[in-house]
């Protein structure tokens, strides 16, 4: 089954926003976007209907093992892309908005080759230091 972007960020505001504050509700997820509720509710029933989250009787949202696994690698790649781009100069910003755009679009094997070239980069340039 293929995540679309759209699905992808709501994926990621649900680990974000369980991180900083231990629960996920629909309305929750609206204030993050400033999206109606009725907007959020539909993406969220999207998301249930391919088995990527579950809304508890409380109306808490929770990702499932293959949500957590979708959400973690988006975000993994959204903090990898956006501390390469501040690594090359561009401003936190910048880096931060352009990364939640790459993030969607970037293949396997680039993104690979960008985090591997940067570990690189950042081991030659904290020796150059010492």
């Amino acid at each position: 089954m293929a995540i679309y972007e759209s699905g992808e960020n709501y994926l990621e505001t649900i680990l974000l926003l369980k991180k900083r504050l231990g629960y996920v509700r629909a309305i929750d997820i609206a204030n993050e976007f400033g999206y109606s509720k009725p907007s959020i509710s539909r993406a969220m029933g999207i998301l249930k209907k391919n088995g990527l989250i579950t809304v508890s009787e409380d109306n808490q949202i929770e990702l499932t093992p293959e949500g957590y696994e979708s959400a973690t690698k988006i975000y993994d790649r959204h903090e990898w892309l956006s501390k390469i781009l501040k690594g090359i100069g561009v401003s936190p910003e910048n880096a931060d908005a352009d990364a939640c755009k790459m993030e969607h679009i970037i293949s396997e094997e680039t993104f690979g080759a960008l985090k591997r070239i940067y570990k690189i980069w950042f081991e030659a340039y904290k020796e150059s230091k010492e």
